[in-house]
């Protein structure tokens, strides 16, 4: 469209809207101005948008521009930015000076080489769109708050599921679930629909019972007491509830699932985390045990969480495995597949998920392996009505929804936490619907590939150990000097051995540092059976080969600095 023509469609929409002004019957005045007003000229407008499009631009298209952490500090960060309160405003070319030091004081999550913790460049396509969502503004709360958005973010979730392998069942006939700020909110979420659905089902068949042992009274009364004995946490609380509930998972689990249980008042001792294996997955023989010991100890074993793809090592838990377990005992299946959950769409990689289906619940983050900006988690329900019911109660005053087609009286506050909801989808349905499902997979398997050759160079280096399988797409390994190594092979006893590791975890924890604040690459870290690890998480489009080989190189660069200090 020329900009002639969008100039005359622009004008068409404004005599539109101007018609339908009139029509109201509430005619324009001289005194109808606002004396104050957040709107600017067009002409300031467009200095605006090219300010904001140049930094964007060439941001994303020069990615090794800076170090990938900046050569900064504290005190110099705060002399740049800790400024007064602005009572005057600024021009865009103040502005424009004060984001490019935003960007230089950065660290740069677009580099090929940050392979710190779980962080992903954005996809270029993601990021714009990003930027279009927010001049929108939607509160995504409700279809009747913003329509198109919920419908979105409806097909984005049945999207994810359908990438991953996941079906639901149910009332609903299809899966179902929501977009959240990220793995910790969906792993919350997805807690506390789990315990309020286990409560209530427990106190709804002890009621039964009751009411089938009380052969004394009348129908009526039996029914009466029925009501009367169900516990009901939503209203009562846990205090009254009976004996603790009780949640499994490895001791691989994300730090997310004891906070959680903190946060619903499960309480951190009552997640039981089970031993993992040598490969650091869930231990299902322990896991049996664990239940087992607990449900005859008086407690009540509800949920088990298990990884599909731990934040340490990437391990993938044998989820077919603990999916038995799960049936067997009637306990609420949840999988946090943050991390790796994604990795499923990967063909060479699918076998790894198997019993992935039959969960209960599945948390995964496209703004980890989708490539998405942050912030974006979703959390996927096999049968939404489930978390309907956890959430019953919550439509009051203000909020209630009038409308009568049944998609038109879609809200996600009755499948979530939160109210105030961002419009997250359309960075995940412009990812999917720019580059296509496949192209997406393709890069994740890629990922993989990359850990697996980094992996494969650790393992033919004299410098270093793996100390893990690289399983998708995390390698973890250690530097090993060649005198420490002949320690290590020499020391007589346990107690020898473990002062050697000592030396070892402290000498990598620096050379992990000082690669960090280095700028060519940026590694993070792992504690794996009591050893320091550094990690390195490839959820990288941009990465290669070469700068795995670049990365190792620092390690060693910045080991025989520290280790001549």
């Amino acid at each position: 469209m020329s900009t002639h023509e969008h100039d005359g469609e622009r004008g068409a929409r404004a005599d539109e809207s101007a018609a339908r002004d009139e029509v109201s019957g509430a005619p324009a005045s001289s005194g109808d101005a606002r004396s104050a007003s957040l709107d600017v000229t067009p002409d300031e407008l467009r200095e605006l948008a090219r300010v904001f499009n140049e930094l964007t631009l060439d941001y994303i298209e020069s990615p090794t521009a800076l170090p990938v952490f900046p050569e900064t500090s504290a005190e110099a960060v705060a002399e740049i930015f800790r400024r007064p309160l602005p009572f005057e405003g600024a021009d865009a070319r103040s502005l424009a000076r004060d984001c490019a030091e935003i960007i230089r004081h950065s660290r740069q999550s677009r580099h090929p080489r940050m392979f710190g913790y779980v962080a992903s460049p954005a996809a270029p396509a993601a990021a714009l769109a990003s930027g279009f969502a927010a001049a929108l503004n939607q509160n995504v709360t409700s279809w009747r708050s913003a329509p198109a958005a919920t419908e979105i973010e409806r097909t984005v979730v049945r999207w994810l599921a359908e990438m991953i392998g996941y079906a639901g069942e149910g009332s609903s006939a299809v899966c179902g679930g929501l977009l959240t700020s990220g793995g910790s909110m969906a792993n919350l979420n997805a807690l506390f629909v789990a315990q309020r659905t286990k409560a209530r089902e427990a106190a709804r068949d002890g009621a039964q019972d009751t009411s089938r042992g009380a052969q004394d009274i009348s129908r009526s009364s039996a029914q009466d007491t029925s009501r009367g004995d169900a516990h009901d946490p939503s209203r009562e609380g846990l205090w009254s509830a009976g004996a603790p509930m009780t949640v499994y998972a490895s001791d691989q689990i994300h730090l997310s699932v004891t906070k959680a249980a903190d946060i619903l008042g499960i309480g951190r001792e009552h997640v039981r985390l089970v031993p993992s294996d040598e490969k650091f997955r869930l231990d299902v023989r322990a896991l049996r045990e664990r239940i087992e010991a607990d449900a005859r100890a008086g407690l009540r074993p509800f949920c088990v969480v298990a990884s599909a793809g731990t934040v340490s090592t990437g391990a993938v838990d044998p989820l077919a495995d603990v999916a038995r377990v799960a049936r067997e005992r009637s306990l609420w299946f949840h999988v946090d597949g943050a991390y790796g959950a994604l990795a499923a769409s990967v063909e060479s990689k699918r076998e790894l998920f198997a019993g992935l289906g039959e969960a209960d619940s599945v948390s995964l983050d496209p703004h980890k392996w989708l490539y998405a900006p942050i912030d974006c988690g979703c959390l996927i329900l096999r049968d939404p009505l489930r978390a309907r019911t956890a959430f019953a109660g919550t439509e009051e005053g203000y909020i209630k929804i009038f409308e009568r087609q049944e998609d038109e009286a879609f809200a996600f506050w009755d499948y979530g936490l939160e109210l105030s909801r961002p419009f997250r989808a359309l960075k995940v349905w412009t990812i999917l619907r720019y580059y296509g499902a496949r192209r997406v997979s393709a890069s994740i398997e890629e990922d993989c590939a990359l850990a697996d050759y980094m992996a494969g160079q650790v393992g033919a280096s004299d410098d270093f150990e793996l100390l893990a399988p690289a399983t998708l797409g995390i390698c973890c390994f250690r530097y090993v000097p060649t005198g420490a190594r002949r320690e290590l092979e020499d020391a007589e006893d346990e107690e020898k051995h473990e002062r050697i590791n000592a030396r070892l975890d402290e000498l990598n924890a620096r050379v992990m540092h000082r690669v960090q604040r280095g700028g060519v690459a940026y590694l993070s870290n792992a504690v794996l059976r009591g050893r320091f690890a550094l990690r390195a998480s490839i959820t990288n489009f941009r990465a290669t080969r070469r700068d795995i080989r670049v990365t190792l190189d620092a390690v060693c660069r910045a080991a025989r600095e520290v280790e001549k200090e």
